[in-house]
Formats: structure tokens, C-alpha cells, sequence
């Protein structure tokens, strides 16, 4: 076998605010299987989802029920596109961050595109009921220990929410206890501590109503055991059996992303290369902050296939 036959790789799916406009339009232009897959997304959806990624507005693609399916499907465009461009590519593993662990579960056969479309726009709107009958919000701390974060958090009412990286946790809670916390975070030492631009406090008991209610749907879904493992954002380890992952995907909305463990564990089986399939380059610059050896290659359009391809050669 060739070094590219070889060549193991594991995937990186984004979640919920790396939405922009015209995301998606180069695979759209460029491949017949990407605009079926528009096309099917639209009926799953019963809007045009698809001028929506293409034309904006930019307000409405903001909204959670529409960003989350939109980044699911572009993150799948990529991916296929990018197994078609590269086909001695073999995933091993996967993981997404947030909504974007659907996307990672869809990968790993776990569930239909269609069903994570529908999961996904149910997700987000139970999301944003949550996020109106309460006051929440959440806010980035930059330079601290994730351990001192948790006692800041402990010590103030809030919530860790992500752990992003080993120095950039974010906390989430409600609206009144965050500059308590954000004070405290400030006099701990930590170098930028930022509020997010965010609808309410994701990743925490505020979201636990969204929750209950996405259960009742996740219920009525064919899950399959995945074909390569996908690491749970509540656990940092791979998921198991189909009723496990349904549950798990329920506590997800309301438990902290354990992204540094999800990371970990993929580095822990040797893993090195990874594809960030979708839109943005969070997950590339998280990871880096993680381990300083691991290469990510971003997948957010049609262009960067012959990127990857010349990189997976070498």
C-alpha cells in the first residue's frame, strides 16, 4: 500500500456559530450530489434553507433552529466531498462540537440525514424557547486553568459550559450571577474574559426544559451502532449502544462540552490527522491549543479539496 492508502484520519464537525452567508454555495456550484442534498433539505425542512445559506439574511441564518441543520449540511457536503476527492481516506473516529456532534453521529451511520435535519431544527428551536423564558448568558474565560474556572463557577452560581481548550474555558448561567463570576475571573488572572453574543445560557440547567422536550423526538429515531467510534461531548469517551447515545444526546443539551476530553481520547489512539469538515476554522485553532502537533485540515469549501488531497500525498 501507498502512504496515502494508509493514511488514517479522524473527523471534526462545528456546532452552532461559524453560520455565515454564502456558506455552502462552492460545493452547491461544483457538485450534483451537494445540490440533491440542498434539495432534500429543503423538503426535510419545509423552508428554503437553501437561499437561506446562499442569499441571507444573515439575522435569520443566526437563529438556532436554522444554523444548526444549516452547519449540519454543509458539514456533510464537505465531508462526502472530500471522501469522493480522497477515497484512500479513512475515517476512524469522530467528533463534533455541540449541534455538531450530530453531524458527527450522521458520519458514523449512527442516524439518517434526514432525521439529523429534523433532530437538529427541533434542537435549536427547543433552544431558543428555553433561552426566552429564562435570562441567561454566557461568557469566555481566556488563560485560566479549567480547574480554576470550576471554582469560580461553584463559588458564583454559574456553570462551566465548554471546555474548549486546556486555557479557554466558557461559563454559562443566569444573566444577574455572570459579573460576579466574570470579576472573579478577572482577579484570578485570567488574560480576556469576554460575553458572548449568544440568545441565552447554552450548556447549563437552563437548557434542561429543551431537553426534556427533545427527548420525546430522539425516542421516535432509528440509531444504529456507529461504524468508527464518536466521542461524546458529556463524557469525553466514545459512545456505546444506541439507547446510550439517545440518552447522552439529551444530557448534551444541558451538560458541559467536554471538547479537551474528546480530543484527548482521539490523540490517545495515535490519531494525528484530522479533517474540520464545514464551515469556519474553530476546531483547527481549539485543537492547536490542545496538542501542538496535530494537523487539521479546514474543509469549508469546494477549494480546499485540492488542498487536502496535496497534503494526503505527501
Amino acid at each position: 500500500m501507498t502512504q496515502v492508502e494508509d493514511r488514517v484520519v479522524g473527523l471534526l464537525f462545528p456546532g452552532q456559530g461559524v453560520q455565515e452567508v454564502g456558506m455552502g454555495r462552492s460545493f452547491r456550484e461544483a457538485d450534483a450530489d451537494a445540490r440533491e442534498m440542498l434539495r432534500k433539505a429543503d423538503q426535510v425542512l419545509g423552508y428554503e434553507l437553501t437561499r437561506l445559506c446562499m442569499e441571507g439574511p444573515a439575522e435569520q441564518l443566526t437563529r438556532a433552529d436554522r444554523a444548526q441543520p444549516a452547519i449540519c449540511v454543509v458539514s456533510v457536503m464537505a465531508l462526502n466531498a472530500v471522501l469522493r476527492r480522497i477515497p484512500q481516506l479513512k475515517p476512524v473516529c469522530a467528533a463534533g462540537l455541540s449541534s455538531g456532534e450530530w453531524a458527527a453521529l450522521h458520519a458514523a451511520g449512527v442516524v439518517g440525514f434526514e432525521d439529523a435535519l429534523r433532530i437538529l431544527q427541533a434542537r435549536g428551536r427547543f433552544m431558543q424557547e428555553a433561552c426566552e423564558a429564562t435570562s441567561g448568558g454566557m461568557t469566555s474565560i481566556i488563560g485560566l486553568p479549567a480547574e480554576k474556572v470550576v471554582e469560580i463557577c461553584r463559588a458564583t452560581g454559574v456553570q462551566a459550559a465548554n471546555f474548549n481548550s486546556p486555557l479557554q474555558t466558557v461559563i454559562s448561567g443566569p444573566l444577574e450571577r455572570l459579573p460576579a463570576a466574570e470579576k472573579a475571573a478577572r482577579e484570578a488572572g485570567a488574560r480576556r474574559v469576554i460575553r458572548l453574543r449568544v440568545a441565552g445560557a447554552f450548556h447549563s440547567e437552563l437548557m434542561r426544559p429543551a431537553a426534556e422536550k427533545l427527548r420525546g423526538l430522539i425516542a421516535e429515531v432509528e440509531f444504529r451502532e456507529p461504524r468508527f467510534p464518536v466521542v461524546s461531548n458529556v463524557t469525553g469517551l466514545p459512545h456505546g449502544t444506541p439507547d446510550e447515545i439517545r440518552e447522552l444526546m439529551v444530557r448534551q443539551v444541558y451538560e458541559p462540552v467536554k471538547w479537551v476530553d474528546c480530543m484527548r481520547w482521539m490523540l490517545s489512539q495515535g490519531v494525528k490527522d484530522y479533517l474540520e469538515c464545514g464551515p469556519g476554522r474553530v476546531l483547527a485553532g481549539l485543537a492547536k491549543g490542545i496538542d501542538k502537533t496535530v494537523r487539521v485540515l479546514n474543509i469549508p469549501d469546494h477549494s480546499a479539496l485540492e488542498t487536502a488531497a496535496s497534503a494526503f500525498s505527501q
